[in-house]
């Protein structure tokens, strides 16, 4: 598989799954740029994935999810550079244990998770409606199963939970990827969400530290995947031919898959959208 002549856009870029979707892709010959929080940590990750792709076309970009004006800052600065954009993969996540806020008082994990990739998305689909055939991957998660979202508490102050978050975030994203793919539909331009698989990554960091939870954790990254393993089906809805066309869907493990029964609520999902909008200023 070869995507030679092509530009990818990748949030997340230098970490775990995002460093590993990178390096596969970049060995197929694309023009990617690694979209990441801070351009001295990833550059160990940058020429990494330079030397062992061989691959010299690979540019990175900083940007601050958690902050809409760095976002903004850096869709203007990729248009101006750049005239094509056939992937976007909206790769970046975090976890947080304890509430945190973003700079516009967002719940720090719908904020950089959702909002961010909200925005961002939405910058640069100028870019992405005039290349032909262009895609734009969500990375969700199964932990969406447990996720709940309340429109008049998205940011979660009446109760806070890290875990409760998290899976909030990734029901979001699915609620996100089916009303963009709905809006869409005739430009040419197709959006799937993703489960890379439960893996190994410094997402999980923020596990508390007493040493009984620190031992859990240890055992639980045993049986996670490898986040070589966990990038195939980023790389594979990326590249393939097989999904040419499909738009709004559900993977796992390079296949798709139906998506439980609360993501039908079309109601919460056009409330999630008229309210993303409001809160990133697009309204």
């Amino acid at each position: 598989m070869t995507m030679e002549g092509k530009t990818l856009l990748i949030t997340g870029a230098d970490g775990g799954i995002g460093s590993e979707t990178t390096k596969g892709i970049a060995k197929m010959g694309a023009t990617i740029i690694m979209a990441c929080l801070d351009l001295n940590d990833a550059k160990p990750v940058y020429e990494n994935i330079k030397q062992e792709s061989g691959n010299e076309r690979i540019e990175m970009m900083q940007v601050d999810l958690a902050s809409l004006s760095s976002i903004r800052q850096f869709a203007t600065h990729f248009s101006q550079k750049y005239q094509q954009l056939n992937v976007l993969i909206n790769n970046a996540g975090v976890f947080r244990w304890k509430r945190e806020e973003t700079l516009e008082g967002f719940e720090r994990t719908i904020g950089i998770n959702l909002l961010g990739h909200f925005l961002l998305t939405h910058l640069l689909l100028p870019i992405l409606k005039q290349t032909p055939g262009a895609r734009i991957l969500n990375v969700s998660s199964n932990a969406y199963f447990q996720g709940k979202i309340d429109l008049h508490d998205l940011h979660l102050k009446k109760k806070y939970a890290g875990v409760k978050a998290y899976d909030s975030s990734k029901l979001a994203i699915v609620f996100f990827n089916q009303e963009l793919a709905e809006r869409l539909q005739g430009t040419g331009v197709t959006v799937n969400a993703l489960h890379p698989g439960h893996a190994a990554t410094n997402i999980w960091n923020m596990w508390p530290g007493t040493w009984y939870q620190t031992l859990l954790f240890k055992i639980l990254k045993m049986l996670m995947k490898p986040t070589v393993e966990a990038a195939q089906n980023s790389i594979y809805l990326a590249s393939s031919d097989e999904v040419k066309g499909i738009t709004g869907k559900f993977f796992d493990n390079k296949k798709m898959k139906e998506v439980v029964p609360k993501c039908k609520n079309i109601q919460l999902q056009k409330g999630l959208w008229a309210l993303s909008e409001k809160l990133t200023g697009l309204a």
